[in-house]
């Protein structure tokens, strides 16, 4: 996986927690820095930290599944994106200004759950881990702090659209990995 393909990664892992940032700064009476600060860090560390724990898993069983790995990851990043299209057309969820720790890792573990998974393919990938995960959680990191604002700003007309065109990407990268190693495409990047 090169580098656009990382960033594309981590534009779509980032979709949920954007989308959630968004309805946490729709929520706010009054917007303060440390908002945007706590969603960035919560949500920017988990989504850094879960696809870590994946590729974990993915590598310890890698030997055991090499020869499907490429299904797998196309499976994985399929119900993921078709997760993320199906939450996007979907009702809007009821907001809620508390930026707890209760409440803020509740939030970051569900955002970031796609992620373990992605781990797990970058195992199979041979995904260099460190870059990966840092790229990941900056990209979240800036989404997630940034969405506070426009949440706050503009209100909730970007929550589904954020959503649907992460699941689609994610769905591509997918479908992109599974043509590559059934031989039926090559790029050059």
């Amino acid at each position: 996986m090169g580098f656009w393909e990382l960033l594309m990664t981590g534009l779509a892992l980032s979709m949920d927690a954007f989308a959630v940032s968004v309805c946490k700064g729709l929520s706010l009476r009054r917007l303060q820095l440390k908002h945007a600060l706590l969603a960035g860090l919560y949500f920017g560390g988990f989504q850094a930290l879960m696809p870590l724990l994946g590729w974990a898993l993915g590598i310890r069983f890698q030997a055991l599944i090499e020869r499907v790995d490429h299904w797998i990851a196309f499976f994985l990043l399929l119900v993921i994106g078709l997760s993320m299209i199906r939450e996007a057309l979907g009702k809007a969820e009821e907001q809620n200004d508390d930026f707890g720790v209760k409440t803020m890792l509740l939030l970051a573990v569900a955002t970031s759950i796609d992620a373990l998974a992605v781990g797990v393919t970058f195992a199979f990938l041979q995904v260099h881990i460190l870059p990966a995960v840092g790229l990941i959680g900056a990209t979240t990191f800036l989404l997630s702090a940034l969405g506070i604002y426009i949440g706050k700003t503009f209100g909730a007309r970007f929550r589904s659209g954020a959503e649907l065109a992460g699941g689609v990407i994610l769905i591509l990268i997918g479908t992109r990995i599974l043509l590559e190693h059934l031989g039926l495409l090559t790029l050059p990047f």
